[in-house]
């Protein structure tokens, strides 16, 4: 069984793609920590790093590539902004959803996450998401916004992470079964 779980910052892709993994008894492979070891190794904090695959995108081409073939290889709940996508090229069979919040929503997740003030954290993931849209747009020409690809969109505000998760799961023995 393949769950891809994308979305925007702050969305709650996390909290809800380790539920799932937890639930189904899958990995949970996080799409973001493979990024932030990738910017580690090279010796960067995550800003510069993301300002690097800007003009570089072969980082991007990396972190992809072990997405596809992980997505390849099944049994797990891949998070990230382009898992669905990733699933779509290895030609892996997989329920593809989108965790979408509004903004305010996001930033007020996000600034109670990592700290900072809420309209800090919202020019921040409207600057990520600029960067990450481009980018992808650039590299693959794809809009990973464009809920179409999705076969489960769900939208986060006001919705316990449990009740979504619980949400995903059905959804995944229907559509997996």
């Amino acid at each position: 069984m393949l769950i891809t779980i994308s979305g925007l910052p702050g969305s709650g892709k996390t909290t809800v793609a380790r539920l799932v993994a937890a639930a189904l008894g899958l990995e949970h492979v996080y799409a973001g920590d493979m990024f932030r070891r990738q910017a580690e190794a090279h010796g960067l904090s995550l800003a510069a790093y993301l300002k690097k695959a800007e003009i570089d995108p072969s980082i991007d081409r990396e972190l992809d590539a072990q997405i596809q073939k992980r997505a390849a290889a099944g049994n797990a709940v891949l998070e990230g902004r382009l898992a669905g996508f990733m699933a779509d090229q290895a030609e892996a069979r997989a329920l593809k959803v989108f965790l979408d919040a509004s903004e305010s929503v996001r930033a007020e997740r996000i600034a109670g996450r990592e700290g900072g003030a809420t309209l800090e954290r919202l020019r921040e993931i409207q600057d990520r998401e600029a960067s990450d849209r481009r980018r992808y747009r650039e590299i693959y020409g794809v809009d990973y916004h464009d809920r179409s690809r999705y076969d489960l969109v769900m939208d986060t505000d006001g919705r316990t992470p449990a009740e979504l998760a619980d949400e995903v799961v059905a959804a995944a023995r229907r559509h997996l079964a």
